[in-house]
């Protein structure tokens, strides 16, 4: 089992729940949970204990927002087929991916993004604006950018396979 099925599996995210999170609202407003959590705990300095309120409801809303949403009307569109090449790749384990998807580069992007989660988090202890500011930024471009190999990845892999052709609609 691939730790992106396990993490799947954490969401809910089962055949209906996975084309409810396809929908694009619920991949762009999927943005808004980092800065929602950064604020939550910087709140802290305002509201003292009050803060786990906000940082209670950011939390809720990280694990809602994917199933948040109805089906997508379609899924011909890039947000929905970042999340589609996201379901095809935890499968990767029982469908193979092609080779030219079975680079490092996906696991770079990984450690982008978890570098710019650390720096954010480091931010937040220390109130520093500008380490909020880079570490959002390098969260968001490692995680934009892994997103975007899945779509190409789903592009690539509808074609030759019929259950991810059936997704598309």
């Amino acid at each position: 089992m691939t730790i992106e099925r396990k993490l799947a599996n954490l969401f809910n995210l089962n055949d209906e729940n996975w084309m409810r999170h396809a929908n694009p609202w619920s991949v762009w407003t999927r943005y808004s949970v980092l800065p929602i959590i950064i604020v939550a705990f910087w709140s802290r300095l305002w509201i003292g204990w009050w803060c786990l309120v906000p940082i209670i409801i950011s939390i809720l809303w990280m694990f809602i927002n994917p199933i948040f949403f109805n089906k997508a009307t379609s899924t011909k569109n890039w947000a929905s087929k970042a999340v589609l090449g996201e379901r095809v790749y935890l499968n990767r384990d029982t469908i193979e991916i092609p080779k030219t998807h079975k680079t490092p580069l996906l696991k770079i992007l990984n450690i982008v993004s978890s570098v710019g989660l650390g720096l954010a988090i480091w931010a937040i202890v220390y109130y520093s604006v500008w380490g909020v500011f880079y570490g959002i930024s390098l969260t968001y471009l490692g995680k934009s950018w892994y997103l975007d190999r899945m779509v190409w990845l789903y592009e690539d892999m509808k074609e030759t396979n019929a259950i991810y052709k059936s997704w598309e609609y």
